[in-house]
């Protein structure tokens, strides 16, 4: 799947320094903590890691269920999620640093009165630093906001204005030939998709599967009611329209138009997964979020779901961010991987190089853990644990995330990356 993808095409997703904290008493949990990465058009890009390591917050950040703490998120070039913290604590820290050195610069005068004109001169100049660094960063919240005040608004007016060029020429033509039918016709499904496109956002070109089948379905509503919610929510009105569409998403992942009048508690747990897919597919989105969607059911179902998700990838040109356990399901579906672990991503490559070559203690640790078919090979699979404290030592060498290698990506000091480097020399 990987060389279908162009490497040097523009992201279709950006997520930059996403951080997502959540308020624990007087403490923050960092569930998420300054994790980039970009998916492109087309791409399976796959998140793993162990439970609570912050995957699925990921997830519902990139979608707004989450307003995000900080870091940027950009979709199809435009900032859809902004968080303001990264910019507060950049004045904060700012405050602290000037305070502290005009305090040394103030010890100093006391104790050297004739430096004093020296003195205040560097302290004038720290205060004006610090006036243009909170004025820089307070723009940038002020400019942060703005985006995503304005975001859906102007995404709308892009979808009138390509209407319009579409129609205008159209209806023109028919008003000259004379053609009332025609073009009472065409300005009728003008009108009805403009109205659509007024009461579209940039954010619903972006749909999430999630997790738990049961627990993300209405027991309340009728499968129709679940698919057509989006619809509906969009602004169309058109009732044989909304129930032609869907029919047409339930064949589409296997159900079946007799389904359309049923409550979900009918229904298996496979089939519940394919009506939340269906939701999300009737929306014709450019990217689909799967979170863990084959987690909750047995094997058989699991491979019959991710095909359907392949099906689904290859007729409606998507673009899957896919979250999950399974490493050997994610290395089928994915092109690239990224392995979160405590909030940060340890490591990010393509889906043959991670697993070829895993460099990230941790990253081996739960490749370990994959089993093998095979009875004779799995009494000899060693099983590593990973202890982070063991592992590295940050006292003083701060890590990062660094490119060891074309697209490979690790977190790691720069005693570390010396030695990853060094590792895929020899292997």
């Amino acid at each position: 799947m990987s060389e279908k993808i162009n490497s040097n095409q523009e992201p279709l997703l950006r997520v930059e320094d996403l951080c997502q904290y959540f308020p624990m008493g007087k403490k923050e949990l960092h569930a998420v903590d300054h994790v980039s990465f970009d998916i492109k058009k087309g791409e399976v890009f796959g998140l793993v890691g162990e439970s609570g390591c912050g995957k699925t917050t990921t997830g519902r950040s990139i979608i707004k269920i989450y307003d995000i703490t900080g870091g940027n998120i950009y979709f199809k070039g435009q900032r859809i999620c902004a968080g303001s913290r990264t910019y507060i604590d950049a004045i904060k820290e700012a405050k602290k640093q000037a305070k502290a050195e005009i305090s040394s610069l103030s010890a100093d005068t006391k104790v050297n009165p004739g430096n004093k004109a020296i003195n205040d001169e560097k302290i004038d100049k720290i205060k004006a630093t610090l006036a243009v660094a909170v004025s820089e960063n307070k723009s940038e919240i002020k400019k942060a906001r703005h985006d995503q005040k304005n975001v859906d608004s102007e995404y709308a007016a892009k979808l009138v204005k390509e209407l319009e060029e579409k129609y205008f020429p159209l209806i023109s033509a028919a008003e000259e030939q004379g053609d009332k039918e025609k073009l009472a016709s065409l300005k009728k499904e003008f009108r009805k998709k403009k109205h659509i496109a007024k009461n579209t956002r940039l954010v619903t070109q972006i749909q999430m599967i999630f997790q738990d089948p049961v627990a993300s379905l209405n027991p309340r509503m009728t499968v129709r009611e679940i698919i057509a919610e989006g619809l509906v929510i969009n602004g169309i009105k058109d009732q044989a329209y909304i129930d032609e569409k869907v029919y047409e998403i339930l064949e589409l992942v296997g159900l079946v138009r007799e389904h359309a009048g049923r409550y979900p508690h009918e229904f298996s747990g496979g089939q519940k997964q394919r009506i939340g897919i269906a939701r999300s597919v009737i929306m014709n989105p450019e990217m689909i979020i799967a979170d863990e969607p084959v987690s909750a059911l047995d094997v058989s179902i699991q491979a019959q779901v991710i095909n359907l998700l392949n099906d689904l990838k290859e007729k409606l040109g998507l673009t899957i961010l896919f979250i999950a356990h399974d490493l050997s399901v994610v290395k089928y579906f994915s092109d690239r991987i990224g392995v979160m672990y405590f909030g940060k991503m340890v490591e990010l490559a393509s889906s043959d190089e991670l697993f070829a070559h895993p460099l990230h203690p941790y990253t081996r640790s739960l490749l370990s853990a994959i089993p093998l078919p095979d009875p004779i090979s799995e009494k000899k699979r060693t099983r590593m644990v990973y202890n982070a404290i063991a592992e590295h030592d940050y006292s003083v060498d701060k890590p990062s995330m660094r490119e060891v290698a074309p697209g490979h990506f690790v977190y790691c000091n720069d005693a570390e990356e010396i030695r990853y480097k060094e590792q895929l020399k020899n292997e």
